[in-house]
């Protein structure tokens, strides 16, 4: 492996650090946590290179967002030559890992939900992430479900995402896993529910 290569790959790997800390942070405190001093001590880098990587606290932030929205795309990406029944199936239950359902990032998710309705350009984020999200949803929908029109997938990834978004929340308040079991269930009737007829 080259020198360039190795570079990169430790570049990719500090900013990822300095952009985990800044997550850990505001999950934590909030956006008065995080500081461009805060991050670096807490990425354990110099300040400096947390200037080198982003421009201000805004930038992190963003970048923040960003991490969130592609972690997301992942629990709906679709897969070729998969089985796209099955395939559905397990994106809905990919939202109650254990990795999603813990404090930490319920509190993430909240204080990155309370900034997008402060400012208007992490709105803009927030927004195109959560049509994407949507549009991730309403394809699994409909590759298993190809008779359904695109709105109708569209209005049930909506209802699946309400529901996804109670999980996530009330998870904070140590609601059973029974509850969040039935809660995927309703995601797959939704989900797998006949064609609406039309009038």
């Amino acid at each position: 492996m080259g020198t360039n290569a190795l570079n990169s790959g430790e570049q990719l790997d500090k900013q990822s650090r300095i952009l985990d800390a800044a997550m850990e942070l505001l999950s934590k405190h909030g956006i008065a946590g995080v500081s461009m001093r805060a991050v670096a001590r807490e990425a354990g880098v110099a300040l400096g290179l947390v200037n080198y990587y982003f421009d201000d606290k805004t930038s992190l932030i963003r970048a923040a967002l960003r991490r969130v929205d592609e972690d997301d795309l992942l629990l709906v990406a679709t897969s070729p030559g998969s089985d796209p029944d099955e395939h559905l199936r397990q994106a809905l239950h990919r939202v109650a890992g254990p990795d999603l359902l813990t404090t930490r990032y319920m509190s993430l998710r909240l204080h990155l939900w309370a900034l997008a309705q402060a400012d208007e350009g992490y709105a803009e984020i927030n927004a195109a992430a959560f049509d994407r999200y949507l549009d991730g949803v309403a394809t699994l929908i409909n590759n298993a479900k190809p008779e359904l029109s695109w709105e109708e997938c569209r209005d049930r990834a909506a209802d699946i995402v309400v529901i996804q978004n109670g999980m996530w929340l009330t998870s904070l308040l140590g609601i059973d896993k029974a509850a969040i079991q039935r809660g995927i269930a309703r995601t797959e009737e939704i989900a797998f529910a006949p064609a609406r007829e039309t009038k």
